[in-house]
């Protein structure tokens, strides 16, 4: 995981006019937006567009960036709100969901009665979640963002946030059951 100090002095860098510094916080970020983008998309293509909308987002208003957060936290929360953005705007209702990509989901989901899900699974029932419930499950597990963190990038409060993420996880087991 990265660190804050290390985003710190690429962030400098890259407002100093050092593109292959932002290259390497895209390189450093890049699988944990595209999987927040996934889990609220359903669809492939899809979080391959948001991804892409919030590098650029980054790179166009990184001299916006405060510091008075991590700056993961600062990127998952444009990363979330990009990637409802884009499925408020869908005209279709219904997509395919792509549950052959073997996303990583983090394995403290499970507790030993589900140990014997595959990943594919895993990713299955997450893609069934609602997708802030996705987006919860995804942040704690897979980015290890604290409740603070994810509260922060939620815009919600703190206990909010636990009672969410005990609630993703509630659904998350529901859904494994109806896989099994």
């Amino acid at each position: 995981m990265p660190n804050q100090q290390n985003d710190d002095l690429l962030i400098n860098r890259i407002l100093t006019g050092d593109k292959g510094a932002f290259r390497v916080l895209v390189e450093r970020y890049q699988n944990l937006v595209f999987t927040i983008a996934f889990r609220i998309t359903n669809n492939r293509e899809e979080a391959e567009e948001v991804a892409q909308d919030v590098f650029m987002k980054v790179y166009n208003n990184l001299g916006s960036f405060k510091g008075d957060s991590k700056f993961s936290s600062w990127l998952y929360r444009i990363a979330h709100n990009t990637g409802l953005t884009k499925i408020r705007g869908r005209k279709e209702e219904h997509k395919q969901i792509d549950t052959t990509t073997d996303y990583y989901a983090g394995p403290s989901v499970l507790n030993e009665a589900e140990q014997s899900f595959t990943k594919a699974d895993l990713n299955k029932a997450i893609s069934m979640l609602e997708p802030e419930e996705a987006t919860i499950i995804t942040l704690f597990y897979l980015s290890e963002q604290s409740l603070d963190e994810i509260a922060e990038i939620l815009n919600i409060e703190p206990n909010a946030a636990k009672v969410r993420l005990f609630r993703s996880r509630k659904k998350l087991r529901e859904k494994m059951e109806l896989i099994s």
